[in-house]
This record gives structure tokens, C-alpha cells and sequence, in this order.
């Protein structure tokens, strides 16, 4: 296995969270069960090179691509990845590295080039299949949360959930942080309604007017979410969505999301 798929800090805040192993059989045992920290480094793998599952190389990674997608279903499944993005944004805001002062929301399309879950006619794209990553990300661009919808929905329908899947942010004494003071958006989200609905919240809209000229001066806050979505693009196999089943491409979403807060630790330390 390539060490530097799954570095040591990475597993060690991974590890604790997996499920147990199922116990082998005494009789007929089969084929002894490969290593996680080896599955992890082909989930890793595909995420960062974008190749398809089976083509993952056996000899460079420790195991094929199919055991690689197995583990990805049986540990999105149990929850893994929300668990480990919420673990980081905790240890985040415990090293004060974690600004929610104010936060910033957007929208971005990725191509579907397979059917499934939260796939619709993009309009970007001449309605060709696509879905569309929603994020939010604090004062610095780091991720809070993100959210997978059709390629076809609108991006304010989408920011009362995009704030609900924000976790409790434990770390500091008090109650858990889970929402901004301060939220900056474009003019996509300009609807008078999600104004009063996040007045309600607590939550201080700042959001560009349409018809509006150029020069809000919201860029010089809002350039950080463009920033992160340019991190999470990084990772080749979110650029476009090759997974039929939603929560599995949400899963790899998340995981890119926590190795995003695992770099911010390492550079404050």
C-alpha cells in the first residue's frame, strides 16, 4: 500500500469510527478479509485520480477496486463520513482555526454521466444529466457542510438545508455551534422570503441584489466558498459524478470535505 494515500493522522481520526469487522467463519473461512487501512488507501485512490473502480491498480493500493467500492458502501452506510467531517471541525474550532462569524454559501454543477438519485436536466449544460454540489464553508473557506441535489434545482431552495446539515461544532465550552451570524451569498439567492427565513434563524443575510451593478463589495468575503469549491475539484472524481447510487457520492463529497479540515490542522501546527 502507497503510504502516502492514508497518512497516519488521517487513520488515526478515521480508524475509531469504522465498524467492527464481521467475525470469520470457523469452517470454510475463505479468504482472509483485507486490512481497512487498505481499502481506505483505494478509496483514496480512486477520489484522488478519478479512475474507474476497476481499474485500480491491485499492485499499487493492496487491493482491488471492487473490495475498495464495497468498503465505501458498507462504511457510508453506517455513517462514517458525516462523523468524520463533524470530528474535524470539532478539533477545528478547539484550535481556533474556525470562523462562524461569517460564513458563505454557492452552488456548483457537475456533469452525471450515469442515471440515479438527484440527477435533472442541467441548465448550464443544454439539460444534459448533471447534478449539483452545495456548500458552505466558514470565514477561512473551510468546508461546514455540503449538500448533492439535481442538476435542476435551484440554489436557494437549497440553503435551509444546506444549514441544517451543518453538525453541532463541539470544542469550546457552551453550547455547540451550528450556525453562522453572518451569511454572504450571491445574487442566485436573492429572494425576500430566505431573507426573513434566516431573520428568523438568527442569521444576518448578506446577499447581492439583482439588477443590482457589479461592486457590492460582498467579493472580497464570498472569493473563500470559490476557493473551496476549487479544493474540492481537486479531488478528480467529484469533477463529475460517476456513481449511480447518491449516498455514495455524497460519502466521497464528505470524505473530500474532511481531508480539506485535516490540511487546515497540519498548517496551523
Amino acid at each position: 500500500m502507497r503510504a502516502d494515500l492514508v497518512p497516519d493522522d488521517l487513520w488515526e481520526r478515521v480508524a475509531p469510527l469504522l465498524p467492527p469487522a464481521p467475525e470469520r467463519r470457523y469452517r470454510h473461512p475463505g479468504r482472509l478479509r483485507v486490512p481497512e487501512r487498505v481499502a481506505l488507501a483505494g478509496i483514496m485512490y480512486v477520489l484522488r485520480t478519478g479512475v474507474a473502480w476497476r481499474d485500480v491498480p491491485t499492485e499499487t493500493v493492496g487491493c482491488s477496486g471492487v473490495t475498495a467500492w464495497r468498503r465505501l458502501r458498507d462504511w457510508t452506510e453506517a455513517g462514517v463520513w458525516p462523523r468524520l467531517h463533524a470530528a474535524l471541525l470539532t478539533e477545528l474550532r478547539r484550535a481556533d482555526l474556525l470562523d462562524l462569524g461569517d460564513c458563505a454559501v454557492d452552488g456548483s454543477h457537475v456533469r452525471a454521466l450515469k442515471r440515479g438519485e438527484h440527477v435533472g436536466p442541467s441548465p448550464v449544460d443544454r439539460a444534459r444529466p448533471g447534478s449539483k454540489h452545495h456548500l458552505i464553508v466558514d470565514r477561512h473557506g473551510t468546508p461546514l457542510a455540503v449538500t448533492l441535489t439535481g442538476g435542476n434545482r435551484h440554489d436557494v431552495t437549497q440553503l435551509l438545508p444546506l444549514l441544517d446539515a451543518v453538525p453541532p461544532i463541539r470544542g469550546l465550552r457552551g453550547r455547540p455551534r451550528r450556525k453562522p451570524r453572518r451569511l454572504y451569498a450571491d445574487r442566485g439567492y436573492d429572494f425576500d422570503k430566505y431573507r426573513r427565513l434566516l431573520w428568523k434563524r438568527g442569521i444576518k443575510p448578506l446577499i447581492a441584489r439583482r439588477g443590482v451593478a457589479h461592486g457590492s463589495g460582498l467579493g472580497k468575503v464570498r472569493w473563500v466558498i470559490e476557493r473551496a469549491f476549487a479544493w474540492l475539484h481537486q479531488f478528480k472524481r467529484l469533477r463529475i459524478r460517476y456513481e449511480i447510487r447518491a449516498d455514495l457520492h455524497q460519502g466521497l463529497l464528505e470524505l473530500a470535505c474532511s481531508i480539506i479540515c485535516l490540511r487546515r490542522l497540519r498548517t496551523a501546527f
